[in-house]
């Protein structure tokens, strides 16, 4: 792969032209989500946007994002003013679901931009590896099952991310980094899981001097502060002018809902979900005491319906607990060394604090974890060795998001086509550690993508043929438990490489 083909553009009209295939391919609740958040904006006054409940898909993400809707829904009404009524619930019409997902399409470029960015950031020899990450953030099968088939907005918001990241690479354009991070906070609060790593990166090297940690850059620090009460002012300023910050935050953060989501995201609380089911079968055996009330709890498929038959349950003040603990640990580090392969390596181990031990995570969220890791994935073998099963368990944990067999060769074929193309790619890219690797961890990867094959094929088609309609969350089961110790891996291998370079 070439410091010049193929390039950010031709990879972006091919993929551009596979997506515009899949425009007719399954479509989940997220795109009726959609469709009402456009209504919402569009036929509502400002006042009303955070307490409409005419639909179950009430507006739940912050006010940038909404008046993102606002914009796109101008454009909505030209091409359907149907789509924009707030009472027209599930409306569906071959119009409505070209135009969005065209908008899915068009404002990826975003990302391809911000890619881009990366890549001319990027001198000497490390340039052809940014080429290669680049491409292949452009290319992930993640973004095209949660976007462009299952349909969300993510690519447009990672792009943003990865602009602030590349921003932070240089020290005058640190400010606009975390203004814009500020700005992507006020479209999706999900990245606030990130925002401890900026908060210390944003700290020590642009509010501290550089040369002692007790001399204050007091002129840098109302700067910032400056910009980022300007921008929340300006996202949450009218709301808070009518008194209704508690009903937009009862929106963002529901607590009520339970430990997992409906289909177990790929984390801790996935295995230790698993362990509790072996030891139902256990426990009759060897004399474990059962809940009775619990036995179908987390095989029920319900949200806000978590608990255990024979471990303890889970409070989501333990989740927050070890979120910040394991979220601290790399931040110390970034501290005392605020290097932007460190600030990186810490963006990507708060990803994976709050992946894997957060409160109702959603499988999707993954991508807070890949997409940053990506971009210094290529740094040495090291961390090649860590990326692989994260790669890998990170994808195939979203197939169970599309279940229909229309779409079964679609993510099955692109994914492993992506996992074959890139994987060899990095591994030819990726230049020779001058610490020791760790070849145990290297083997746990071998044998772990080795699995992956058998799995698919089982949850996917094996499972049907012996049971029907039988044990239907055994797949999902096994995927997330398969897919969960291989991200607990990956996150293991990348705290060890993180210490020791």
């Amino acid at each position: 792969m070439s410091d010049t083909y193929p390039t950010l553009a031709q990879c972006a009209v091919v993929a551009g032209a596979l997506k515009i295939l899949l425009l007719p391919a399954y479509k989940s609740t997220d795109f009726e989500v959609h469709r009402n958040w456009l209504a919402i904006t569009h036929s509502l006054p400002l006042w009303e946007w955070y307490y409409d409940t005419t639909s179950e898909w009430t507006l739940d993400y912050p006010p940038f994002f909404a008046y993102f809707e606002w914009i796109l829904s101008q454009v909505a009404k030209l091409a359907d003013p149907a789509m924009l009524r707030v009472y027209n619930l599930e409306y569906d019409s071959w119009q409505t679901v070209y135009f969005q997902r065209f908008t899915v399409i068009l404002t990826e470029l975003v990302l391809v931009y911000a890619l881009q960015m990366y890549v001319d950031s990027s001198r000497g020899a490390s340039k052809r590896a940014a080429q290669a990450a680049a491409i292949s953030i452009l290319l992930s099968p993640g973004l095209l099952i949660i976007d462009h088939i299952h349909f969300q907005y993510n690519g447009c918001m990672y792009g943003l991310l990865i602009a602030s990241l590349v921003l932070a690479r240089k020290r005058s354009t640190i400010l606009a980094s975390g203004l814009l991070f500020a700005a992507l906070l006020c479209m999706k609060h999900i990245y606030l899981y990130l925002a401890p790593a900026y908060f210390v990166f944003l700290l020590r090297a642009y509010c501290l001097s550089p040369k002692s940690i007790f001399r204050i850059r007091f002129l840098n620090c109302i700067k910032l502060g400056g910009g980022v009460a300007a921008i929340f002012g300006t996202a949450f300023g009218p709301f808070a002018l009518k008194g209704q910050i508690p009903q937009i935050m009862s929106r963002l953060f529901p607590f009520a809902r339970g430990l997992c989501h409906a289909y177990w995201a790929p984390n801790v609380w996935a295995i230790y979900s698993f362990v509790d089911r072996v030891l139902i079968t256990l426990a009759p055996r060897i004399g474990l005491p059962l809940k009775a009330e619990a036995l179908q709890s987390v095989t029920r498929g319900l949200v806000g319906d978590t608990s255990f038959a024979v471990l303890p349950d889970i409070s989501p003040r333990t989740c927050f607990t070890l979120t910040l603990l394991f979220q601290a640990i790399p931040l110390v580090k970034l501290f005392f060394e605020p290097t932007w392969d460190n600030f990186i390596g810490a963006v990507t181990l708060c990803g994976y604090a709050s992946f894997l031990f957060g409160w109702h995570v959603h499988e999707k969220a993954i991508l807070l974890v890949i997409i940053p890791f990506s971009l210094i994935a290529l740094k040495d073998r090291r961390y090649l060795s860590a990326f692989r099963p994260l790669a890998v368990a990170g994808h195939v944990s979203l197939f169970p998001l599309l279940f229909t067999p229309a779409e079964f060769p679609i993510k099955t074929v692109y994914t492993i086509f992506w996992l074959i193309l890139f994987l060899v790619v990095f591994d030819r890219l990726a230049p020779a550690s001058n610490r020791p690797r760790f070849f145990l961890f290297d083997r746990f990867s071998t044998l772990y993508i080795a699995v992956s094959i058998p799995l698919i094929l089982y949850c996917s088609l094996i499972h049907g043929v012996v049971f029907g309609k039988s044990y239907e969350f055994l797949p999902l089961m096994f995927t997330s438990s398969y897919s969960a110790i291989g991200v607990v891996g990956s996150w293991v291998g990348f705290l060890v490489v993180y210490f020791a370079s």
